[in-house]
């Protein structure tokens, strides 16, 4: 990936973390019923009209510049110019082997020996288990 790949898909995620703070900060459409009975301090933070104005812009802005990074995104990486796939990378006129080449052996010492004379090891059976006595009354 290149520096300039890196850097939009930074400013990208950062564009996507500033966007939910901004959607978490914002108070909600029901939020005015409260000013009616005392709770109206909304006005003296931002301004008498409230913080409807200066926080829905910058939401605006910042949804609209996360669009055209994503935009921005699609296309730097859309023009990467190796192959990804093992069928893009087969020449048409190439020829694929028919048969898949047999395994090596494996090297003399990493196998344990056993002799051929050797009987097959017994299977253990299980030990019974005890069944427990009725319970009197």
């Amino acid at each position: 990936m290149s520096w300039v790949q890196t850097l939009a898909v930074v400013v990208h995620v950062l564009l996507a973390a500033s966007i939910i703070g901004l959607v978490l900060i914002q108070r909600g459409k029901g939020a005015d019923a409260g000013a009616g009975f005392g709770a109206g301090a909304s006005g003296t933070v931002f301004g008498a009209r409230g913080s409807g104005s200066f926080l829905s812009r910058t939401t605006a802005i910042l949804a609209t510049l996360f669009f055209v990074t994503s935009l921005g995104l699609s296309y730097l990486f859309a023009q990467s110019t190796a192959p990804t796939s093992v069928v893009d990378r087969v020449q048409p006129g190439q020829s694929v082997p028919a048969t898949v080449p047999a395994p090596a052996s494996p090297p003399a010492g990493l196998l344990p020996s056993v002799p051929e004379s050797a009987p097959p090891a017994a299977a253990e059976e299980p030990a019974p288990t005890p069944v427990p006595a009725p319970a009197q009354q």
